[in-house]
């Protein structure tokens, strides 16, 4: 298959998944709606009614953390550095733990107190608008890019359809923006089981045919062993000794700052109760091993002998390359359709922030919840506008930068969305010191970096490389210990000051 022609049998099957998906779309508004249910209020739109069960919230959560653009930049990641690349496997083991442990707790206080996000669940801890607000920006900066990055996963697949252009990325994200409007959470959430299944029979087809045409798996690392040898660099089948403090720092510190995103935290909310997210938590690492194999496309790259511009190709051009048109085709609706889902999320998770933390704080405190429901649908309109006019017209590598901002940034929203659920003397002005500390130091050295996600520290004459956003978050936690005790010095010494 060439990017120049258009590949009929592969598009038509294209066509085909991805007008089902939109029918799923449309439909989704009526589904798992309770009989006395308010259709317009904001718990409706944005959270399904707080109804979503054990399977519809697997599916929703496995859908709008295992992105698009997992599915292209993992394996393209391991293309480029080999076994650096994998640092998302033990990423996404580490996080369910995380899962189990803090989000029924603070799935618990926001049902209790009617709360939509964790701007919501801030407030309602600490009285402090200034904290709230802090949350809610850094939460819609740090999505925007993502949502971004789902459209350069789309962009990918219909440009090896053959299809030129930005006319069908804009026909894709003009659908997916009508059926949210519709449907809100309803939507991606009916959609993630038919991408899901779709993305299992990909992968599990790949990791069993595309070695078996490639002389087995042998053949594959040894081609990869090949490469990287040749390389040279920090590259290789194993980590390197130097690479094994950042890929541990990587690994920990995106487990810590990927259910802060406002999309993942809305599947959470959605849930009905705390134990279908302790379910969750036991159920979803199996996605773990689904993204170990979509990893190894990275490696087989390499025993195909594939000609490609970009890391971002090496999935396209190996399905392409070693399968028929219509699977190929099929490939490409899964992936595209895995776009879809998370950037329908993250929509939401956005326009909830929007318009409980921005709009009801600041400009109509005395809206309804239909009121609120509305500019919930016109946030959403704007947000995936937004993302769309961004990817047309700025650099891909700067959505990159932003995403890997995004990153450092909403991990510093930890210590305020979390440590209330567990400590109830916390002050917000400790809070606010510490994500804006944190938010300062992991800005700073990411720019100093060149936007690098680790930063090097020299400690008695020995290099010492660790995650930008996992240093600024320990400042971020020290600040707030260190504001916290001067805070509670100064009202302990307060009455003496009148004796």
């Amino acid at each position: 298959m060439s990017g120049t022609t258009i590949h009929w049998t592969a598009l038509a099957v294209f066509v085909f998944f991805f007008a089902l998906v939109t029918v799923l779309g449309f439909v989704a508004s009526r589904w798992q709606r309770g009989a006395a249910a308010p259709a317009q209020h904001l718990d409706e739109w944005g959270l399904g009614g707080r109804r979503f069960g054990g399977w519809i919230t697997w599916f929703l959560v496995g859908g709008d953390f295992y992105t698009a653009y997992t599915v292209i930049a993992v394996p393209a990641l391991v293309y480029a550095v080999g076994a650096y690349g994998f640092f998302a496997l033990p990423y996404t083991i580490v996080v369910y733990p995380i899962v189990f442990a803090i989000m029924p707790r603070l799935w618990q206080a926001a049902r209790d107190a009617g709360h939509v996000t964790a701007a919501d669940v801030v407030y309602g801890h600490y009285g402090s608008r200034t904290l709230e607000l802090a949350v809610a920006l850094t939460g819609v900066i740090a999505t925007m890019p993502y949502i971004a990055l789902q459209l350069v996963g789309m962009q990918v697949v219909i440009q090896a359809l053959g299809l030129q252009g930005e006319l069908p990325l804009a026909l894709a994200f003009v659908i997916l923006a009508l059926y949210t409007y519709s449907a809100g959470l309803r939507a991606p959430a009916l959609i993630a089981f038919v991408k899901d299944l779709m993305i299992y029979i990909v992968v599990l087809a790949a990791v069993v045919l595309v070695p078996a045409k490639l002389g087995g798996y042998t053949a594959v690392f040894q081609a990869a062993d090949s490469a990287f040898a040749a390389k040279g660099g920090n590259t290789g089948l194993l980590l390197q000794p130097a690479q094994m403090l950042p890929y541990a720092t990587l690994a920990l510190g995106s487990a810590l700052a990927a259910f802060m995103y406002p999309h993942t935290l809305t599947g959470i909310f959605a849930a009905k109760s705390a134990n279908t997210i302790r379910k969750n938590a036991v159920f979803l690492p199996a996605y773990t091993l689904l993204l170990g194999l979509i990893a190894l496309l990275g490696y087989m790259a390499y025993a195909a002998n594939l000609s490609i511009k970009t890391p971002n190709d090496v999935v396209p051009a190996l399905f392409a390359k070693l399968f028929p048109e219509w699977f190929s085709g099929f490939a490409f609706a899964a992936i595209a359709i895995g776009a879809l889902v998370p950037a329908a999320v993250m929509s939401i998770g956005a326009a909830n922030l929007f318009t409980r933390n921005f709009w009801k704080a600041y400009v109509n405190p005395d809206i309804t919840p239909e009121g609120q429901a509305k500019v919930a649908k016109l946030a959403s309109l704007v947000v995936k506008l937004g993302a769309l006019v961004f990817i047309l017209f700025v650099p891909t590598q700067f959505a990159l930068y932003l995403q890997l901002l995004g990153g450092v940034w909403i991990m510093q929203t930890f210590p305020a969305v979390v440590c209330g659920l567990y400590f109830k003397g916390l002050r917000a002005p400790a809070l606010l010191t510490g994500w804006a500390l944190g938010m300062l130091t992991g800005t700073v050295l990411a720019f100093g970096d060149g936007i690098k996600p680790v930063h090097s520290f020299v400690l008695g004459g020995h290099s010492f490389a660790v995650y930008t956003g996992l240093f600024a978050l320990v400042i971020n936690f020290v600040v707030v210990l260190a504001v916290q005790a001067a805070l509670s010095m100064r009202h302990h010494a307060m009455p003496h000051a009148h004796t």
